[in-house]
């Protein structure tokens, strides 16, 4: 069976939604420009339920979960390095995308700031020995990555320090994002000591506070704590499956190539199928 188009019943603005409809859904090296005006590099994107997911590694082992409401709109990004999390500080200058179609255009952005939320990260996790992956959770869960975020209670920032919380830990403002993610950090890794690495309980005693873990002797019968730690170690728990499975895939690719490199060529004129190379998969 055979079709044929006919090009003279398509109009210039026809062709031209065509274009954007098969560009949009693949577009590699893409921008997410947050409302909060942060912005997110990533390879490739999926929308699931309310969230899109914005891959951002090429292998797709690492990855965050934007509710798709927070997304102002999509550009088209330069090749650059990419770190393992491509999260920018708002303020990327607006000469260095352009607009993808179907999306609303670029709103110019003053010079690029001094502070990348992605180094802030990963300074912090080093710092104080903990997995950056679930830092990002964490400020996911808290605070969807809004520097200027403030809770009902008036928890502040990207990881939702309470006043008293940010005093205790020197942070002098809350909004300073890497100020705030230092705190942050440092408190989450005190909880971890206090509860002896038991993430579940230190996760309920940062949304809860320590006094409430400890009195119910883990965590509190709230619905709101309970979803919390649920969400982090859910979220947490999807990054390094991925990366699992990126890892096991490598590794299984490196080891057929191996085979295939030590197993004897056979002759062109056999059709033996026992000269095929044989493998062992070990059980994990």
């Amino acid at each position: 069976m055979s079709f044929s188009l006919d090009m003279r019943t398509f109009s210039p603005t026809r062709l031209l939604i065509l274009a954007a409809l098969m560009v949009v859904p693949c577009f590699a090296g893409e921008v997410a420009v947050l409302k909060n005006g942060f912005s997110i590099r990533h390879e490739r994107r999926e929308v699931i339920g309310s969230a899109t997911r914005l891959y951002v590694n090429a292998d797709g082992s690492s990855f965050v979960d934007v509710p798709t409401a927070e997304i102002e709109h999509f550009e088209a990004a330069l090749d650059e390095p990419s770190s393992s999390f491509g999260l920018r500080a708002p303020g990327s200058p607006a000469s260095s995308r352009k607009a993808i179609a179907g999306f609303p255009s670029a709103v110019p952005f003053p010079a690029r700031p001094k502070t990348d939320l992605t180094q802030v990260v990963n300074e912090a996790s080093g710092r104080y020995r903990l997995d950056p992956d679930l830092v990002n959770s964490v400020i996911k869960a808290e605070s969807a990555f809004n520097v200027r975020a403030v809770s009902p209670k008036g928890a502040q920032g990207l990881m939702q320090l309470m006043p008293g919380t940010a005093s205790q830990l020197g942070v002098p403002n809350a909004f300073d994002a890497q100020a705030n993610v230092d705190g942050g950090t440092k408190y989450l890794r005190e909880l971890l000591e206090r509860y002896n690495f038991d993430l579940v309980k230190a996760l309920a005693a940062y949304n809860a506070g320590p006094q409430k873990v400890e009195r119910f002797g883990g965590v509190p019968p709230y619905f709101e704590t309970r979803a919390y730690v649920a969400r982090i170690v859910r979220d947490f728990n999807k990054k390094k499956a991925a990366q699992d499975k990126a890892s096991a895939a490598t590794t299984s690719a490196n080891a057929k190539v191996a085979a295939s490199k030590n197993t004897p060529a056979s002759p062109k004129h056999s059709a033996n199928p026992l000269t095929r190379a044989k493998t062992n998969t070990a059980a994990d």
